[in-house]
């Protein structure tokens, strides 16, 4: 158990769903955030002191081959102490620059006999016992088992440490020295690092190497102590010191490891603790002095952290539930996957080197393919001011770079690991209402420039194979492709991908009253078509058949078919097969066939149709889940758990959703299927335990039963309450199936519902029972499609001449939401 866990209260002190505004203003959610959740098996989370979207992210470093987030739990020692750090990604780990390390003493109070470079100190003095760690919102603690206690916490630029040394015998000079390094060593040459004399301020700065990307960046730091009066200072080079050097120069050496260099300042006693207050900026190291001076000014550490922790608790208050009997742990996961959407991306307002046009700016999009899914949808529920300045942020990045990213961290270009999914983005905020300061004729222009202009490096943005795609309709795999460069692989999902993004374009362009693009850009979303093959077998790796038939393959220029094995890069493909950017890799992106069978958000209708109907569509989305050929550690997976309102049986949503939590997603530091992707992951727990589940970029969510009695969030702009609430509702979950339900008191068949219930504040009530019942089972209570559903008890007659998005969705599509009373 984490010490975290002692602070949390009684299930009991949660707040009704019908408490009033004042009993709710006691409710303190953060209680009920564990940060530790996964700090082992891969989670990669940050678990340190941060503000929400802070550029400052404090915690200690381990050497774990899973440190991407900086701190695990995984039993590797601790290397230092930064105040930079992504959260929750994959790839090489980002960040962690200039880390603080503290020694009580040196051996003999001799400064050569300290241990400076990390990969020495590391090992031997960085273990600590894993009950000494205190993680909560704004605040990260760790005892070492040298005896120095190390705790932290944050502004939005600057972090500040309080090391607190065991008592000496009043010989004992502690020490503490920051070097030039960062997680994954990517220092380049000309690091520098100064150190005053008198004050013992250390300021400095280095190039780094960008995660996911080609890029690079020079960060600055600018260090200042409060505590015992100094001793000396001085710098440091590889594993010797000296206090009479006090500037220091270094290259990055020729044996691809950059050289152990920076600075250290030595105390006289350690009679009180340390503090270090760290000021970061990419602007300069001046910049990194004001940004501490100004946020940071007296050293008030509790002071700090109590603002720290205001912060989140304004963020996270909008949502309020009544647990109804539900165990606590349950509380804890939707709560914490709450806070963890907030971490990532980073609004980096006023430190961009490269264009500050009064804009907002905010980085760390590690990567719009993992949270245009469910984590910036999330935040459109909670923080809309906050998503408004992401989509300016992306606009102004279009306005400067001439792409909108896919992917992007350190003001470097990530690469494109689908399609063009900052349009999806955009729609999603369009439709929903997000409208402060927001210039969305530039946004449209932004996305129709992803889908009608081929970037000589598709890799790092927009879409590749344009010239194929407008006269095949479809990317081939081995394109010919002479205008634009980048990976020549994962064509079909690139074509699924690439199909929805211009639905998502048409959604846009039919709500600015633009006819002919609505129409271009719905008919280019029937693409996915195009890669079908009906006559497709699957078999298991053993020969066996799966017994499906109809599944997407690649397809050559001249359209002739190529093939790829539906299971590979399947939860169950243990041939090591690779699906990713590797020139090597196949024709999907991080998952099967199988799987990107599925990815048709838009037309789920002729979908259903190919596959033979719904039923046959169920046992195929049953086969894909029971077989474990799916894995919800990876965000295509998300979706499909929901995919069953489509099939008009919204009940198996619900019984899958509780299939998955908390069976794959706990309250232990193994907690996480997977990376946590900047909160992707738990954004995909707080929708499933809330009750309604987004497709994103349209205006639709799924509804099942919240995991508890009842859900309350408040529309920050607009104050209005929008409640979720069960009726019978069981703790056991043996009764998790819709048997009726009513919108603001009045009966209410469909099984999804829209933005409108969050900015008009309605209630949805939701009578349960064990049996499936034929709730939201109608064709006329299924979520929208652009394709008709057929096959049904009833068949839904869109008006498939008249190709406009009007024809299958409300006159009044998308303002304010569609009329669902």
């Amino acid at each position: 158990m984490h010490p975290l866990s002692l602070r949390l209260g009684s299930i009991a002190l949660i707040v009704l769903a019908t408490a009033s505004r004042s009993d709710a203003a006691d409710f303190d959610p953060l209680s009920y955030v564990d940060q530790l959740i996964g700090s082992r098996n891969g989670g990669n989370i940050f678990p340190g002191a941060t503000l929400p979207y802070g550029m400052a992210k404090a915690v200690a470093d381990t050497t774990s081959g899973s440190n991407q987030g900086g701190f695990t739990l995984d039993g590797t020692p601790i290397s230092g102490f930064s105040a930079m750090h992504d959260s929750g990604t994959g790839g090489s780990p980002s960040l962690g620059n200039f880390p603080l390390f503290p020694y009580a003493s040196c051996p003999g109070d001799d400064i050569d006999r300290c241990e400076f470079p990390k990969k020495a100190r590391a090992p031997r003095h960085g273990q600590f016992n894993a009950s000494s760690v205190v993680a909560r919102p704004g605040y990260f603690e760790v005892t070492l088992n040298s005896g120095v206690n190390a705790a932290m916490t944050t502004t939005f630029h600057a972090a500040l440490f309080r090391f607190t040394f065991p008592a000496g015998d009043g010989s004992s000079h502690p020490l503490i020295l920051q070097d030039l390094t960062d997680l994954s060593d990517s220092r380049q040459d000309n690091g520098t690092v100064s150190v005053d004399a008198e004050t013992g301020r250390i300021t400095g700065s280095g190039l780094f190497q960008s995660s996911f990307s080609q890029g690079r960046y020079t960060l600055y730091f600018c260090t200042d102590f409060s505590g015992p009066p100094i001793l000396d200072n001085g710098i440091f080079v590889n594993s010797r010191a000296s206090t009479d050097a006090k500037d220091l120069t270094i290259s990055r050496s020729i044996n691809g490891y950059p050289l152990p260099g920076g600075a250290f300042v030595r105390f006289e006693s350690t009679d009180v603790p340390v503090l270090a207050r760290v000021g970061l900026s990419f602007i300069s190291s001046e910049q990194a002095c004001s940004n501490a001076e100004a946020e940071i000014p007296d050293y008030d550490f509790d002071g700090i952290e109590q603002t720290a922790s205001d912060a989140w608790k304004e963020k996270l208050t909008p949502i309020t539930i009544s647990a109804g009997g539900a165990d606590e742990d349950l509380v804890k996961n939707f709560y914490s996957g709450i806070y963890r959407t907030m971490v990532n991306p980073q609004n980096y307002t006023g430190e961009n080197p490269f264009f500050n046009t009064g804009e907002p700016y905010f980085d760390s999009f590690y990567c719009l393919w993992d949270s245009f899914r469910s984590q910036i949808p999330f935040l459109t529920l909670i923080d809309p001011d906050a998503v408004a300045q992401m989509i300016r942020s992306l606009i102004d990045t279009y306005r400067y770079e001439g792409w909108l990213p896919d992917c992007r961290m350190t003001f470097s270009k990530g690469y494109t690991q689908g399609g063009s999914n900052a349009d999806v983005v955009l729609a999603d905020g369009f439709l929903k209402g997000i409208k402060d300061g927001i210039d969305w004729d530039v946004g449209y222009q932004a996305v129709v420039k992803d889908a009608e202009v081929e970037p000589f490096d598709w890799s790092s943005n927009g879409r590749g194979g344009l010239d194929s795609w407008k006269a095949l309709g479809y990317i081939p795999v081995q394109d010919f492709d002479y205008k634009g460069f980048g990976t020549m692989t994962r064509s079909v999902s690139r074509t699924l991908e690439y199909s929805y993004n211009d639905f998502t374009i048409a959604q846009m362009a039919q709500l600015m009253n633009n006819s002919e693009d609505t129409e271009k850009y719905l008919q280019s979303s029937d693409n996915w078509k195009n890669l079908y093959k009906s006559d497709q077998t699957s078999k298991f790796a053993s020969g066996a058949d799966t017994g499906f038939v109809g599944f997407f393959q690649p397809k050559f220029l001249n359209e002739t078919w190529d093939y790829q094995d539906p299971l590979w890069c399947s939860n169950i493909d243990n041939a090591g097969t690779v699906c990713s950017l590797q020139n090597t890799a196949h024709e999907t992106f991080e998952s099967s066939l199988w799987e990107y069978g599925f990815f048709v958000p838009h037309n789920q209708g002729d979908l259903i149709a190919l596959y033979g109907g719904p039923d046959q569509f169920v046992r195929r989305l049953d086969f894909l889940h029971d077989s474990n050929i799916t894995y919800i550690g990876n965000e295509p997976a998300f979706l499909t758990v929901f995919q069953y309102h489509y099939a008009g049986r919204p009940a198996l949503s619900a019984k899958r959703a509780h299939f998955y939590i908390p069976r794959f997603f706990d309250t232990t530091p193994e907690g996480l299927p997977g990376n946590d992707d900047s909160g992707a992951m738990g954004s995909f727990v707080a929708f499933s335990m809330m009750g309604l589940f987004p497709n994103p970029g349209q205006n639709v969510y799924l509804i099942v039963p919240p995991f508890f009695e009842s859900v309350n969030i408040t529309n920050p702009q607009t104050g209005k309450i929008a409640t979720i609430r069960n009726v019978n509702f069981d703790p056991t979950y043996e009764g998790i199936y819709i048997q009726s339900a009513t919108l603001n008191g009045k009966p209410y068949t469909k099984n999804w519902i829209d933005h409108s219930f969050f900015t008009e504040g309605k209630e949805l009530v939701l009578t349960l029972g064990r049996n499936e019942s034929t709730w939201g089972t109608a064709v006329e209570d299924l979520p929208p499609s652009v394709g008709e559903y057929t096959g049904f008890n009833r068949t839904y007659s869109g008006r498939r001449a008249a190709r406009n998005v009007g024809a299958r969705y409300a006159a009044n599509f998308g303002q304010g939401g569609f009329k669902l009373n």
